[in-house]
């Protein structure tokens, strides 16, 4: 049995400094400590942080009763509401906003005062999309497929920037832009903002599930990049599976024989890829 593990598994930059903010927070910071939202998509490291003590803040009406102690921002960054509630709050204010997430938000900010439409090519809901359309002073529309790109309709005359949620799909980007392009809208200016880890932690895992007979991805439930890890892998590799933990790897479904592939999400701590090969490699 050979085991490939992608070598761009695990944590990313993005991810490992929220965390590390976290942590030193919780030595040297202003008690209570609190993050809005979970700082990352991983409920082991979530409830890690619990157990040291860090409280989640679920919304905007739980924060608003907050009036002592330290708040970090997540990883996904947030609206500006959010930044200015903190502050009337009187609380202590760590921002752990991915910089790549913070580039969005420069964009959007200087686009949308300056007049124009914003159009984000991601997944509406997810606490990323929803920072940076809270960024935007003006009309905002999400795209997360081909459907809504071919009936997006502008609403205003003005020049539209089109910006990516850092952990799209980059090949899904390329197609959606391509449609809303042949509408020939005037003046779109299309800046693709996936990550460039992202786009190497997706063309790595698509390279392991070509060659492997079972593909295994692990990440948290919540996790947009690992799902969307786990799409790529299945377009490629029938035999591929999305766990959390090893508890959710059913070692009689993998091969006894032939490659296993092992990817990861950003939000993976390495402890727990390096536990989920050394099981695979000891029981074959």
């Amino acid at each position: 049995m050979d085991v490939l593990i992608a070598k761009t598994a695990g944590f990313c930059f993005g991810v490992r400094r929220a965390v590390d903010q976290v942590y030193r927070q919780i030595e040297e910071g202003v008690k209570p400590i609190y993050t809005y939202g979970p700082i990352i998509h991983n409920e082991e490291v979530v409830k890690e942080l619990e157990e040291k003590g860090v409280r989640v803040i679920s919304s905007e009406e739980e924060l608003s009763q907050i009036k002592k102690g330290t708040v970090v921002i997540r990883s996904h960054g947030v609206p500006r509401r959010i930044y200015s509630l903190i502050e009337e709050n009187g609380l202590h204010m760590v921002d752990a906003t991915c910089p790549f997430v913070k580039k969005i938000h420069r964009i959007v900010e200087e686009r949308s005062q300056a007049g124009q439409e914003i159009v984000i090519i991601g997944n509406d809901g997810h606490p990323e999309v929803e920072g940076i359309k809270g960024l935007s002073s003006g009309p905002v529309t999400v795209i997360s497929s081909e459907e809504e790109a071919e009936q997006f309709v502008p609403k205003t005359g003005q020049p539209i920037t089109i910006v990516s949620q850092t952990t799209f799909n980059y090949k899904k980007f390329d197609k959606l832009v391509e449609i809303i392009l042949k509408m020939r809208y005037d003046a779109i200016d299309v800046i693709c903002t996936i990550c460039s880890a992202t786009e190497e932690r997706q063309s790595e895992a698509r390279e392991i599930a070509r060659k492997a007979d079972c593909m295994i991805v692990i990440g948290g439930t919540h996790s947009s990049n690992t799902r969307k890890l786990f799409e790529i892998c299945r377009t490629e590799c029938a035999n591929t599976y999305y766990i959390q933990t090893i508890k959710d790897l059913d070692i009689r479904l993998l091969p006894s024989r032939g490659c296993v592939g092992i990817t990861a999400g950003a939000s993976t701590p390495n402890k727990l890829i390096e536990e989920v090969s050394k099981h695979v490699r000891f029981k074959f």
